[in-house]
Formats: C-alpha cells, sequence, structure tokens
C-alpha cells in the first residue's frame, strides 16, 4: 500500500496521521485496493455497502437515475476523494444513487465499521480518524446544500450562472475550469442541454462570460 501514500495524504480522511501510522492503520481498515474499467459501475442503486470508497486514480460520477433513465448526475469526484460514506455510516440497506467510474480508476475500499470504532490494538491515532469522518460527512452536506440553491433557482441562464459562481469562489478567480462536458453539467444542473447551451452562448454575447470548452471566464457582473 506504500505506493498509494502520496494520494492518502491528500484524502481528509487521514488529514493529521502520520506517514507511518497512515501505513500502519490501512490492515486496521481492511482496506483492498479495486480497479474499474470506464463505464463501469462500482455501486449500483439499490445496492446495500457498507465500506468507503476512496479514488486513487480516475474519477467518478455520483448519479441519480429515474423510471425512465433519465440521469442526474449529483456530483464529480477524483484522486484522494471519498464516496459511499454517508450511506455506509448510516447503515442504508439500499442506496438511492449509482457510483459510475467515468475512466479507467483504481479505488480503495475502506470498512466503515472499522473507521466508526476504535479498533481491539487501540490505535492512538483512531480518534483522529473518526474525527475526519465527521468533518468529511458535513462539509459534503454543506456542498449538497450549495447545490439545492443551485437546481432551486428558475431559469436555466439562473442555474448556469450560480453554478459558476460557485465554481469561481471555490478556484479564487474569474477563469476555472469545469469537471464536466456539456451534457454532464447539464445532467449535474438538471436542465436541457440545447437549452443551456443556448443561454451560455447569449451570455458570452452579452459580455458575461467567456469560455473554450471546459474552461470559463467571468467578465463582468451578473444580470
Amino acid at each position: 500500500m506504500t505506493k498509494y501514500l502520496p494520494v492518502l495524504k491528500k484524502c481528509p480522511l487521514f488529514v493529521g496521521i502520520e506517514d507511518k501510522d497512515i501505513d500502519q492503520i490501512l490492515p486496521c481498515l481492511s482496506a483492498t485496493v479495486r480497479q474499474a474499467e470506464k463505464n463501469t459501475f462500482i455501486l449500483s442503486a439499490d445496492d446495500s455497502v457498507s465500506y468507503v470508497g476512496l479514488i486513487l486514480t480516475g474519477s467518478v460520477h455520483v448519479i441519480k437515475e429515474d423510471f425512465w433513465g433519465r440521469k442526474d448526475i449529483l456530483s464529480q469526484l477524483g484522486p484522494a476523494e471519498l464516496f459511499a460514506e454517508s450511506f455506509s455510516c448510516a447503515h442504508t440497506v439500499h442506496i438511492p444513487v449509482s457510483v459510475l467510474a467515468v475512466e479507467q480508476t483504481e479505488i480503495m475500499l475502506i470498512d466503515c465499521r472499522k473507521i466508526i470504532k476504535t479498533c481491539s490494538a487501540a490505535c492512538l491515532f483512531h480518534n483522529q480518524l473518526i474525527s475526519n469522518m465527521l468533518e468529511i460527512i458535513a462539509n459534503k452536506n454543506i456542498m449538497l446544500m450549495q447545490k439545492i440553491e443551485q437546481l432551486s433557482k428558475r431559469t436555466t441562464r439562473e442555474k448556469v450562472l450560480a453554478y459558476l459562481s460557485a465554481e469561481a469562489q471555490k478556484s479564487g478567480k474569474n477563469y476555472f475550469d469545469i469537471p464536466f462536458s456539456r451534457q454532464e453539467m447539464a445532467d449535474y444542473l438538471s436542465v436541457d442541454r440545447s437549452a443551456m447551451s443556448s443561454e451560455l452562448s447569449k451570455m458570452r454575447d452579452e459580455g458575461l462570460i467567456d469560455f473554450e470548452r471546459n474552461h470559463f471566464k467571468l467578465i463582468s457582473e451578473f444580470r
């Protein structure tokens, strides 16, 4: 597991834990590594899950599909980020979302039960691990609230502007890259792709934004 240490050190689950202790704690957490091919499901809706997934390489989409197969992207996650932590900690019998590998992806599976309960070896750093998990779940709830705010906007333009504003604030600059293609961005914002593309073009013509593929720049104040 030593070769994964650089990405594990970036994961918020291991904040405040020394390198040697990270290597020591992985066996206590029954950590295993799994490969996922592009466009394959790591988790499917209605699965039960008892582990936390940690992305080592690649990226995934957390998605929600309705009865007719229409897809909404809830989030995109990359290296050092976690998925399924809330469902596994809550002992959810049937999860309501799916996790899809959008490229060749390598993940580490960690037994959630061994995160939230101290191990028999009484590791001194286990309390830090529990504290980190609580903070991760709290931050995910904040992110979910931000997305609800974006989706609550009435028009496609308002949703797009709310999303771009959040991305600019996250980057700390008025220019940034988004992690989505146009269809993925439409799925994330729950809007029609054609309508969204039309609004993007109009906003560029109005001098509000500029963009090239997934690189965006906010030019002036939103109207």
